[in-house]
């Protein structure tokens, strides 16, 4: 089931309780977390993420791109994130990080810029719940997608069905109604979008179409 996530990095940030409100029947809200270190771009942070989760009752999805994840990614879970992703390229410990999310009561997801492969990650697959695949390089919304990433999406999609997982594979990065089909056929299942969302007058039409598409070519997916 294609799961669509409106990222808030998008949105007016002088109205976030209404833009979240605005994409309500999202499966998730995505809250692009950035340090003006590990990224260089700067966002948002804890009290930002508490506010927003008491404005919404669509699940929030921290995308933390910053420096020294394993001390401040838990906060985030206490902050009200349901799910909180940290970078590979900045965890000390990404093991030990998944798990202490995953205890805290939130989903654990780890993501991995353009140029980082997956398979050295192989082995630690199975202590998330979600992988996002960079489909630009992560600090700025807007950016065009890249698609030399789908055989990345691929390869990551088959890893995950050759250890038999229940592993959400995400997509973040110029996904938009021109991109959506090609990333779901390549077996993402969890699609962010910031302005093909945000971008148009309705955001919630846009939230349903993008789903329809990506379960209409996740199905063509996989009937090859």
């Amino acid at each position: 089931m294609a799961q669509i996530n409106p990222s808030i990095l998008s949105a007016d940030f002088a109205r976030l309780a209404e833009e979240a409100q605005a994409v309500e029947g999202a499966d998730w809200l995505h809250v692009d977390v950035m340090d003006g270190h590990f990224v260089p771009n700067l966002t948002l942070g804890v009290p930002v993420v508490e506010a927003l989760g008491k404005a919404t009752g669509t699940p929030l999805d921290c995308h933390l791109m910053i420096e020294d994840p394993d001390r401040w990614a838990p906060q985030y879970v206490e902050a009200g994130a349901g799910s909180v992703t940290f970078h590979a390229e900045a965890a000390a410990a990404p093991v030990r990080l998944a798990r202490e999310i995953r205890a805290k009561g939130a989903r654990a997801s780890m993501a991995l810029k353009p140029a980082t492969p997956i398979e050295p990650y192989e082995d630690l697959l199975p202590e998330l719940d979600m992988l996002l695949v960079m489909t630009v390089e992560p600090g700025f919304g807007g950016q065009a997608f890249l698609d030399i990433m789908l055989p990345k999406i691929r390869r990551t999609r088959q890893l995950i069905a050759k250890h038999g997982l229940d592993l959400w594979l995400q997509v973040d990065g110029g996904v938009s109604a021109a991109t959506i089909e090609q990333c779901a056929e390549a077996g993402a299942d969890v699609f962010v979008a910031g302005s093909a969302v945000y971008g148009t007058d309705d955001p919630a039409a846009a939230v349903r179409a993008l789903r329809r598409q990506a379960g209409e070519a996740a199905a063509r997916g996989c009937a090859h």
